[in-house]
Order: structure tokens, then sequence, then C-alpha cells
């Protein structure tokens, strides 16, 4: 895709979406952290079905390594992989109370070295915590950006990479929510709604159907 279709893309995901938000819901940065671990390998909805009680009753890391493993778990057990998920939550929530006076840090290397998050929970947390220009390249970012032609690559590390030099600097910062929700919403991995995409014209898939659904009546 050149650049001035690149422009074109985030122009119009802009004027559809001027100011995209995650839609995991949260009232701190240490809330979002354990809202993002949790988010692994499972839905938002689920993610905020569980944490709006959790965090009712413990959204501190004290708070939180004061209900216990069992404790924890209660409130998160709906979640999938909620054994593993609650053992790195303590595990971080420890850390951040001894290294950080219970606070979460802003850099990479920190937040990387936590219990249960990697590289990609680390890039949500410094762009939607701490208003950095990175991307957090989940299943949907690494379709769209692959389908589309947007920018390319065979990993997620690699779609990373493209897209920091893809994306035009005044659209970096959203460029993540913008892409993630696309993908939730309009490039869904079966039967994309190409006929109702507002970046169409832009896009390189070649399989994408135009044509208007037929509707009953």
């Amino acid at each position: 895709m050149n650049a001035a279709h690149r422009h074109a893309l985030f122009a119009r995901l802009q004027a559809q979406n001027p100011n995209p938000k995650t839609e995991l819901v949260y009232h701190s940065t240490f809330e979002l952290l354990i809202s993002v671990i949790l988010s692994a390998q499972a839905t938002d909805i689920s993610v905020n079905k569980a944490t709006v009680k959790l965090y009712s009753v413990a959204n501190t890391p004290q708070a939180i390594l004061n209900l216990g493993a069992d404790g924890l778990k209660g409130y998160i057990k709906t979640i999938g992989l909620y054994n593993a998920k609650a053992k790195n939550i303590l595990q971080t929530c420890q850390v951040l109370v001894d290294k950080y006076n219970g606070e979460v840090p802003h850099e990479r290397a920190a937040l990387e070295a936590l219990a249960g998050v990697g590289r990609k929970t680390a890039n949500v947390v410094l762009n939607t915590a701490f208003g950095e220009a990175t991307i957090a390249v989940d299943t949907h970012i690494f379709r769209v950006a692959n389908r589309t032609g947007l920018a390319s690559g065979k990993t997620v590390r690699a779609v990373e990479d493209n897209l920091l030099k893809a994306v035009p600097p005044e659209y970096q910062q959203h460029a993540h929510h913008w892409l993630i929700l696309h993908g939730r919403y309009t490039c869904t991995a079966r039967n994309p709604k190409c006929a109702s995409c507002v970046i169409a014209e832009f896009c390189e898939f070649k399989e994408k159907n135009l044509v208007m659904p037929n509707k009953a009546g």
C-alpha cells in the first residue's frame, strides 16, 4: 500500500471514530494492567464481567494480594486460563508493592519483567495509559495489517515493526485502537463486511466482497 493510501485509510478511520478507546473497563493504570493480563485468549466482555466485581473489592496491588489465590480465583474463574492468570497477577502485585510502591512502571523493560506481561500487554499499557505511540498486535490487527496490505508480516513482531513504519506520525497514537476495532467489527476473520467498510477502496484484499447482501422482504 502506498503512502497516499495509508494516509487516506487512517483519515477515514479517524473520521469514523475520532477518539477510539479500549473496550476494557478500567479506572486506573493498575486496573488496566490487570484487565489486559486477564484478556489474553479471552474476550473483553468476559473480562469486564469479572473485573466489575473484582475491582469493587480489590483495585490495588495490596488489596489483591490480601485476597490470596483462592479469593482472586473466585472472581476470575469464568475467564480462560484463570489459574495461571491468578498466579501471574499475584506475582505481579507483589513486585509492584515491593519495587514500585504499588504503582505501575512506565518503562517497557520494567513492564515486560512483570509476570504475565509480554510485549503485547506492555504495548497496550504504554499506549492506553501513558500515551505512547505503540501498537499491540493481536489477532485482529495481524489480520487487518496483512489482509489490507497496510503492513504485511509473517510474525507478530514483523507486523508491529512494519506498522510503526507505515502509519503516518499524526495517526500513530490511535492506530492501535482503530485497527483492533476495525478487525473486531468490520474486517472479521470470516465474512468480512467489505461492502460497508470505510477503507475498502484502499484495501488490497483480493477476495474482498463489495456486493451488498440481499435483505429479506
